[in-house]
């Protein structure tokens, strides 16, 4: 018995692992979950990918002029028109602003202008922009209903909130009228009868101004290309405006079936360092900020939405009009600073196809502090031209001096530099053109901050 006893001391002894043997094992088990978390993070970024079009999906419309005469006579007007949303204090600045597009576009095209107020216009507001625009101008005001709470919102909540928002330093997020703004951007503004004749509209905001001249019609070009949004700049949003906003659009996302394309993988984070025990946590029970349920993050990129050139019918359609009022149901343009930008941004690129958005990378831009400026294309600014005015060389100073890779028609760009295009890195703007681009900066002029000015067009 003892010789049993003692013989099973000893084979339990050869069967517990040494040190060396302990150490084997846990390195092991080491490289089997680093082996895991490499195949989750390979997993997840094919998943999230941004595949290469085989050819470029959007380009310029124009490079250098044209007789915009020509360009007017040679086609009916399309069903379009300007928008202004201002406020009777802010008369001088809306008529600097209709008198420069006037200058650059309006003044052989004459399209509308619809000026929007929450509040009844002043006589001299309507006297003095009446003068300034060469087609109709047609003043309207906002319905009550369309500029205040929705009737589910706990107003003294929301105004609490409201009250937080600008203790904590949220960008405009103690302004209540701001808050109303960017909910009417977002979804009542579409449906104003107003506006229910047309088709296109240019949103134009009191201050902005464009620094090229613009000869050929936008709005022909997008119903041509068949186009449906159009944007200037692209930035990433403040992070403290809308924590929870990616989350609402990829829950509406998920809850109407609606797959995950290109374009909505180009506004998710990849590559990502978190396994996915870490983001499914993440998402699903901290609701950690710009992550969704399933713990993709929002890359905080956006169209800037001051300028726009957009179909109508995209905004009015049932997919847009249904997220949105999931949006507003959510409370979060009042709870949180959510903007119309943003909301816009993850729309589009949730609802429409990559080829359907363009960039106006012909358009001078200018809304403070933020500019792009395509600069002079060589060779084709028509000095001849007795429409846009003749000029010899040593005349015209005040224009940017033409450059190889420069589109645009007569700019006047900020930069000393002329091959300065804009004064922002433009990052957003290229990843978010992704799923449009088969010609992309290479990761050598990624790392060294070289972006594109836009689609294979140097920055």
């Amino acid at each position: 018995m003892k010789l049993r006893s003692l013989a099973v001391v000893i084979f339990r002894q050869l069967r517990r692992p040494t040190r060396p043997r302990r150490i084997n094992l846990l390195l092991k088990g080491a490289a089997f979950l680093l082996f895991l978390w490499v195949f989750d993070l390979f997993l997840y970024s094919q998943i999230h990918s941004v595949p290469r079009p085989p050819k470029d999906l959007d380009g310029p419309f124009s490079t250098g002029c044209q007789d915009p005469k020509k360009a007017a006579a040679s086609h009916p007007r399309e069903n379009a028109t300007f928008v202004m949303l201002a406020r009777n204090s802010e008369i001088e600045h809306a008529r600097q602003t209709i008198q420069n597009i006037e200058a650059q576009f309006n003044r052989w095209f004459n399209y509308p202008v619809v000026f929007l107020n929450n509040e009844e216009w002043s006589p001299e507001f309507i006297r003095v922009l009446n003068k300034t625009v060469s087609g109709k101008a047609i003043f309207d005001v906002i319905p009550q209903a369309d500029w205040d709470y929705p009737d589910w919102i706990n107003k003294d909540q929301a105004r609490a909130s409201i009250a937080k928002q600008e203790k904590l330093g949220v960008w405009n997020g103690g302004k209540e009228s701001y808050h109303h703004m960017c909910r009417f951007y977002s979804g009542s503004f579409y449906n104003l009868a107003a506006l229910s004749q047309f088709k296109y509209y240019w949103r134009l905001e009191p201050g902005v101004s464009y620094t090229c001249a613009i000869t050929y019609d936008p709005f022909l070009a997008m119903s041509t290309h068949n186009k449906t949004y159009g944007f200037t700049t692209a930035l990433w949003e403040e992070p403290n405006t809308c924590p929870s906003l990616f989350r609402a659009v990829d829950d509406f996302r998920i809850a109407n079936l609606i797959p995950s394309t290109p374009s909505w993988n180009s506004m998710i984070v990849v590559p990502t360092w978190d396994p996915f025990p870490i983001r499914w946590f993440k998402g699903r029970y901290l609701q950690s900020p710009h992550h969704s349920s399933s713990g993709s993050k929002w890359n905080l990129c956006h169209y800037w939405s001051n300028f726009e050139i957009a179909d109508l019918d995209f905004f009015r359609s049932e997919a847009y009009q249904s997220l949105f009022k999931h949006l507003d149901r959510k409370g979060g343009f009042y709870t949180e600073r959510w903007g119309d930008a943003p909301v816009h941004s993850l729309a589009v690129h949730l609802l429409l196809p990559p080829e359907k958005l363009h960039h106006f990378s012909d358009f001078g831009y200018f809304h403070e502090p933020f500019w792009q400026c395509p600069g002079n294309a060589p060779g084709k600014q028509m000095r001849e031209s007795e429409v846009l005015g003749k000029w010899e060389d040593g005349e015209r100073n005040d224009l940017t001096q033409e450059t190889e890779g420069a589109i645009g028609c007569r700019c006047q760009c900020f930069a000393s530099n002329p091959k300065l295009r804009r004064n922002n890195r433009g990052i957003c703007l290229g990843i978010m053109q992704a799923s449009q681009a088969f010609h992309r900066p290479s990761w050598w002029e990624i790392w060294r901050g070289k972006w594109p000015y836009s689609i294979n067009i140097p920055g």
